[in-house]
């Protein structure tokens, strides 16, 4: 877990440190695959400008995940290009939502923050080709690698009785 410590910056209204950080990733997991990020740990630039009731944060880095296309199961990778914003109050009484969530004992927890960007800033599907003609649904079998079709797709025993009364009408 990578963390920035706020403690240590004595910063006046306005004014900005910039600062490259390394955020080591963790593996990612979406809709029960994994994905892995690429390179482990990633070249960040982190931006915190003090604002009158307190921090701006700014964190931009790029990675790649390597993980399954969400279509035909194969290798794909997908770059990420990241570029966060969060604001941190300073009034520790100030309501939620101008609280980070990633700002804890005065620590700025980058791999978590890190992590949510990356969901955040990730294509709808990721596929290892933008055709991906993705697997079979009779036969399962990859329509990448060999394209068919089925002439007698059986019907799903589930619609018999709205079939059945289809017909009659």
């Amino acid at each position: 877990m990578t963390r920035f410590p706020l403690r240590r910056l004595r910063l006046r209204h306005g004014d900005e440190h910039r600062d490259a950080v390394e955020i080591e990733l963790e593996p990612f997991e979406l809709g029960g695959q994994r994905y892995l990020p690429v390179p482990q740990t990633v070249e960040a630039e982190l931006a915190l400008v003090q604002a009158t009731t307190g921090l701006d944060l700014r964190l931009a880095f790029d990675v790649r995940l390597h993980g399954p296309c969400m279509r035909c199961l194969e290798e794909a990778v997908v770059g990420v290009s990241v570029d966060a914003r969060e604001y941190h109050a300073a009034d520790a009484g100030a309501v939620e939502e101008l609280r980070s969530e990633y700002v804890a004992d005065d620590q700025l927890e980058l791999t978590a923050w890190a992590r949510d960007a990356i969901a955040l800033a990730l294509p709808d599907q990721i596929l290892h080709a933008p055709d991906c003609a993705g697997l079979c649904p009779v036969c399962g079998k990859n329509l990448n690698v060999e394209p068919h079709s089925h002439d007698d797709v059986p019907g799903d025993p589930r619609w018999t009785a709205l079939q059945e009364l289809k017909d009659r009408l």
